[in-house]
């Protein structure tokens, strides 16, 4: 059953200007055109209405602005705080994006998080937590608490090639990004940090699943071109 969240109303957070935030959606929507192949698959399959939870793999500080820009809807993400003490800050919070303390429970951005669902909005979390090879290995509570405290169906979505392959010494010119939105699913999170832990390891393995298949794609792709 959805709970209301003192923090937020609406799809967007209090505070948020709906006119800037579309503005920023079709910045991010053109920003990496001219850098990258994007191939974009799947977003049908993202809700239109209703709360919505998406977890997405993270290797690169692109994947937050692809996402933003390239979601058939408004759309607020869970954003790292240090984002938010230098210029982008005011910027950030006025497109309705929320600033969350990496390591340690922040109730604060759960809250309002929980307020953007409440009203029907959609949240972006990396449940990595951080970069890295964005395979998703570990997962911290985060989206199965929001999805707990709210009703919201889980959207995975998977974006890779953002990261240069370890192997090449230079980026290629324009290559190719997947950004691939898999099947939304709906998720019931038990009782107590066992419950968190269960749903977790879920959500975790769905994405690293979706992931998987998005590089075996990719990988038979540049075999059948060599």
């Amino acid at each position: 059953m959805p709970v209301s969240g003192p923090a937020g109303s609406g799809e967007l957070p209090d505070g948020a200007v709906p006119w800037l935030h579309d503005l920023g959606r079709t910045i991010a929507r053109n920003l990496y055109r001219p850098a990258y192949r994007l191939r974009v698959t799947g977003m049908e399959r993202v809700p239109r209405t209703g709360p919505v939870v998406l977890v997405a793999n993270h290797s690169t500080m692109i994947e937050p602005q692809l996402l933003f820009g390239l979601l058939p809807r408004r759309s607020v993400f869970l954003v790292k705080d240090e984002m938010f003490d230098a210029t982008a800050g005011p910027w950030l919070r006025r497109i309705g994006q929320v600033p969350v303390t990496r390591g340690a429970p922040d109730r604060t951005a759960l809250t309002t998080a929980t307020g953007v669902l409440a009203g029907g909005g959609l949240v972006g979390v990396f449940p990595e937590g951080t970069r890295g090879r964005g395979e998703v290995t570990s997962a911290h509570h985060g989206a199965a608490w929001l999805v707990r405290n709210s009703g919201a169906v889980v959207q995975p979505v998977a974006v890779r090639g953002t990261l240069r392959p370890p192997e090449l010494q230079r980026r290629r010119l324009r290559p190719a990004v997947d950004v691939v939105a898999g099947e939304p699913f709906t998720l019931e999170v038990g009782r107590g940090r066992s419950g968190l832990a269960d749903a977790t390891e879920h959500i975790r393995g769905t994405l690293a699943d979706l992931v998987s298949r998005v590089d075996a794609t990719r990988h038979s792709d540049r075999e059948e071109k060599q």
